[in-house]
């Protein structure tokens, strides 16, 4: 750990116990250094794994997400803090599953999440998320949402 007063490498625990009703230890630290005492947490950080379509393996990553879903979102009317509530609640749900949870999972989170949001957010997310070749997919997706959205017939 390193001394964030010296920046020296070489220090000692000194001290550990339970904190955060034994969800943490705190520990303090006294540098080699300089001689100062300074206090740490740890804490469990649970890692969620996102198997990819390829099947590869990879670390779930809010950041990665939130950057994908503010680009969908570029220029458009967004209420303040919408996009980090949607970010907290994949990852919520991705810790909450028993495994590694699929990047199709995520995407079909988002992509709900989007569609009662703005038509046009959703339209740039599918386009990445689907890989849309062409503008036939483009034309698919926005038919599926008239299908969806379309009122019921009036039956007096």
């Amino acid at each position: 750990m390193q001394c964030p007063f010296c920046h020296e490498a070489d220090t000692r625990v000194v001290d550990s116990r339970p904190a955060e009703a034994n969800a943490a230890i705190r520990r303090r630290r006294e540098c080699s250094s300089c001689g100062r005492r300074f206090t740490t947490y740890e804490r469990v950080a649970p890692m969620v794994m996102v198997r990819k379509r390829s099947g590869r393996l990879e670390a779930f990553t809010a950041d990665k997400l939130r950057r994908g879903v503010e680009a969908a979102l570029a220029d458009r009317p967004v209420p303040r803090g919408w996009v980090d509530d949607l970010v907290a609640a994949v990852e919520e749900d991705a810790l909450a599953a028993a495994g590694p949870v699929s990047s199709e999972e995520i995407g079909r989170r988002v992509l709900e999440a989007l569609r009662s949001l703005d038509e046009v957010a959703y339209l740039r997310f599918a386009s990445v998320y689907e890989e849309f070749q062409g503008v036939e997919d483009f034309q698919r997706a926005v038919q599926e949402m008239d299908v969806s959205v379309a009122p019921e017939p009036d039956r007096r």
